[in-house]
């Protein structure tokens, strides 16, 4: 494929998932697309990852597959199985193969959480091959050029029984992803919701507030997505402690004192 600029692909703004870019995340997608390369986003909770693929797959116009790994993912549930019904069976394509048949981006959110083994299924469409094989059915599935897998997961529940292993992890060109600063967090946080500056600085600064109390009272950081839900609150007319207890402070903890304390610190920000 030929290289291509930020926008060659775009076809109607409107139809794109908002996205606020926070540096050159959007043109390494491009890059990776344009040479068949598979990529590996890392980042924490509610960063971003999953807004950014759905805007990237809407840019490129390429249907995105999205698959939320889990325990107990199976080779079978990613790439199909043989149904019976009616008096026959049929074979149901799974996702990734559906992907792959398509074009189209395939992206698989929390890759950690699926099984090791299943994992493995993954490594013929991370090389120069770029085939899918189908035990089952005996076919040899050659993945377009449109065929994109993208793979996601959170480095902080990273632990000896849920890592990617370093067979798999070497196969992708990774992204590193943070919540945004200040400036950029505003912004998202105005667009998606609606809600004034003012409102929108006075929520970045109680997450930040939030965000230093991780690995000491909070095992996760209040995330973007969650300041989009308060905003959205508040937005909507909620009150903002109301909003922001229920929002930020519930979602994190499920301690009673790490509760009460978060409070405090919400009733503080909002002079209550």
């Amino acid at each position: 494929m030929n290289d291509l600029t930020p926008h060659n692909f775009l076809a109607d703004d409107t139809k794109i998932p908002f996205y606020q870019p926070v540096g050159n995340e959007c043109a390494l997608f491009e890059y990776a697309y344009q040479h068949q390369l598979p990529l590996l986003i890392k980042g924490p909770t509610g960063c971003g990852k999953t807004r950014f693929v759905a805007h990237m797959a809407a840019r490129l116009m390429r249907p995105l597959i999205t698959v939320a790994c889990h325990d107990d993912l199976t080779s079978a549930d990613l790439v199909g199985r043989h149904l019976i019904g009616d008096g026959q069976t049929l074979w149901s394509d799974g996702p990734l193969t559906r992907a792959v048949r398509q074009g189209g981006i395939c992206y698989l959110d929390e890759i950690v959480e699926a099984r090791k083994d299943t994992t493995v299924v993954l490594h013929p469409l991370t090389d120069d091959r770029r085939i899918l094989p189908i035990e089952r059915t005996g076919e040899e599935l050659q993945a377009p050029e449109e065929f994109m897998l993208v793979v996601s997961y959170n480095p902080g529940y990273q632990n000896l029984l849920k890592n990617l292993k370093p067979s798999t992890r070497q196969r992708f060109i990774a992204i590193q992803f943070d919540y945004p600063a200040a400036a950029q967090e505003q912004q998202i946080l105005m667009a998606e919701s609606g809600i004034d500056s003012d409102m929108a600085r006075r929520l970045v600064h109680l997450a930040n507030q939030f965000r230093q109390l991780r690995h000491h009272d909070l095992e996760e950081a209040a995330s973007t997505r969650l300041l989009v839900y308060a905003a959205t609150l508040i937005q909507a007319g909620c009150d903002p402690v109301m909003a922001c207890k229920a929002a930020m402070a519930e979602p994190l903890s499920d301690d009673a004192d790490t509760i009460a304390a978060l409070y405090e610190v919400i009733k503080a920000s909002f002079g209550k």
